[in-house]
C-alpha cells in the first residue's frame, strides 16, 4: 500500500487530513520566521478556485468593441446592464456586491492571464495551473506544495496551509514531505471516536487483501503504525482547536447562505480567533457552461461575488483587511464565440483576480485582441505564474526560490 493511500484511509478515521512529523521525514512544514505568536500582522492568503473555465469575456465585459457583440448574438452583454469600469470595459451585472470594494481600490483584475500552449482540458489545464509544470514533467507536486517543503520545519498547533471543501486535496497543495489538512465541513472536527477506536480503524483499512500488492520496505509495518500513532494525536489536537474556534454558531446574517459563502465564513472566522494558517485554498465548481450559460453563469457569479464581498466586508469590521488577500483564477476562459447551444466552449486567456488589500491599479494588462486569435481564442500576455510569484514574493512575503518560478518577472501589483 502506497503511503499516500494509508494515509487518506487514517484520515478518513480521523475524521481530517493532516500533516505531522513522521519516523523517516514525511515532515509537516512549518516555516520558523512566521510562526511567532503575535500573528496579527502576518498576511494571509485566500485562493478561490473557480473549476470549469469561467467565462472572462462574460465577467470583464468588453461591451463596446464590434468583434465581442458580432462573435456573441445572444450571450452578449450589453451596455447598458454592464456595471462601467471605463469606457470600453464593464463589470457582469451579477458582481454589484463588488462595487465597494472597486471605489477603495481593493480589487485588481489581471487581464489576459495564461501560458504558452494552452490545454483545453479541464484535466490536464488545471494540473499545470497546480504544478507550474507541463504534465510531462516527473515531479508532480504543486506549488503550495513546494512553498511550504522549502520552508524550515517547526512543529506548531497550526498548519500553514489548509483546504476546506468535499473534493480531494487539490494538487497544488501537494508534495513529498507536505500533509495539508482537509477540512470538508464544521462537523469533521467532531470526533465521537476515542484514540484506541481511530487506531483500530485505520489499522484495519490498512490491511493489505489477497489481490493486493505488499507493503514496500519504505512503508513497513513498524513505520507506517508510528505514523498513525503521530497522526492521531495531531489530528486530535487540531479538531480540539479548530473546534473550540468553531463552536459558537455564527448566527450572523452577513454572508450568503451559499457554498462559497460558508467556506468564506469558516475562514473568516479561524482568522478572526486567531489560527496561524497562512494560505487557505477552496473551490467553487460549476463555470463549464456549454449550453444555457446566461443564467448559470449569473448565478455563479452572484454567488462568488457576494461571497467574496462578505469576506472582506466582515475582516474590515474587524480591522483585518489589510492582511487578507484573495486571488480568484479559472484553469482557463471560454472561446470568444458562442455556440449553437446558447454557451460558450473551451478557451484558453482570461483574467485573475485579487481583493482585500490596497490595488496599484483596478486593470492590470490589456484586453487581449478580439479579432487576432489563436483558433478562435485570446491570446495570452501575462503567465499566471508570474502573478504567483508577486503574490508570494510580494504580498504573503517569502521566498518563493522553492516554486521554481525565479525566471518569471514580478508584476506591480500592490499599493
Amino acid at each position: 500500500m502506497k503511503r499516500r493511500t494509508f494515509i487518506q484511509s487514517a484520515s478518513s478515521a480521523a475524521g481530517i487530513a493532516i500533516g505531522v512529523q513522521a519516523p523517516n521525514g514525511w515532515v509537516h512544514a512549518m516555516a520558523k520566521e512566521l510562526a511567532s505568536s503575535d500573528n496579527t500582522s502576518e498576511r494571509i492568503l485566500v485562493v478561490v478556485q473557480l473549476t470549469g473555465g469561467n467565462d472572462g469575456l462574460n465577467t470583464i465585459v468588453p461591451h463596446k468593441h464590434d468583434a465581442y457583440k458580432k462573435a456573441r448574438p445572444k450571450l452578449k452583454i450589453d451596455s447598458n446592464e454592464v456595471i462601467a469600469l471605463d469606457e470600453e470595459l464593464g463589470f457582469h451585472p451579477s458582481l454589484g456586491a463588488l462595487v465597494s470594494m472597486l471605489e477603495k481600490q481593493r480589487l485588481s483584475v489581471i487581464q489576459g492571464v495564461g501560458y504558452e500552449n494552452p490545454n483545453r482540458s479541464h484535466f490536464e489545464s488545471m494540473d499545470i495551473w497546480h504544478s507550474c509544470k507541463p504534465r510531462t514533467s516527473r515531479n508532480r507536486s504543486g506549488w503550495i506544495g513546494r512553498l511550504l517543503s522549502d520552508a524550515k520545519g517547526v512543529e506548531t498547533d497550526d498548519s500553514l496551509a489548509l483546504h476546506l471543501g468535499n473534493e480531494p486535496i487539490p494538487l497544488a497543495l501537494v508534495d513529498r514531505g507536505v500533509q495539508v489538512p482537509s477540512l470538508s465541513s464544521v462537523e469533521q472536527f467532531r470526533l465521537k471516536a476515542d484514540r484506541k477506536q481511530l487506531k483500530d480503524q485505520a489499522a484495519r483499512s490498512m490491511s493489505p487483501s489477497p489481490a493486493s500488492n505488499t507493503i514496500s520496505k519504505e512503508s513497513s509495518d513498524e513505520d507506517l503504525m508510528s505514523f498513525l500513532s503521530v497522526s492521531t494525536d495531531t489530528a486530535l489536537k487540531a479538531s480540539s482547536r479548530i473546534e473550540g474556534m468553531l463552536s459558537t454558531p455564527d448566527e450572523n446574517k452577513d454572508f450568503p447562505d451559499s457554498e462559497l459563502g460558508n467556506k468564506l465564513r469558516t475562514i473568516s472566522r479561524l482568522i478572526l480567533a486567531g489560527l496561524k494558517t497562512r494560505i487557505y485554498y477552496v473551490t467553487l465548481d460549476g463555470f463549464d457552461t456549454h449550453a444555457n450559460q446566461l443564467a448559470v453563469h449569473a448565478a455563479l457569479l452572484r454567488q462568488w461575488s457576494e461571497s467574496l464581498a462578505a469576506f472582506h466586508a466582515r475582516l474590515d469590521r474587524d480591522g483585518q483587511a489589510d492582511r487578507v488577500l484573495v486571488m480568484t483564477f479559472s484553469e482557463f476562459g471560454r472561446r470568444v464565440a458562442e455556440n449553437a447551444s446558447l454557451g460558450t466552449d473551451h478557451g484558453a486567456a482570461a483574467p485573475m483576480w485579487l481583493s482585500g488589500p490596497k490595488m496599484k491599479n483596478i486593470l492590470v494588462g490589456e484586453l487581449p485582441s478580439l479579432t487576432q486569435l489563436v483558433d478562435g481564442d485570446l491570446k495570452y500576455h501575462t503567465d499566471f505564474r508570474a502573478v504567483y510569484r508577486s503574490v508570494v514574493e510580494d504580498w504573503v512575503g517569502w521566498k518563493g526560490d522553492g516554486m521554481g518560478l525565479g525566471g518569471y518577472s514580478l508584476l506591480p501589483l500592490f499599493a
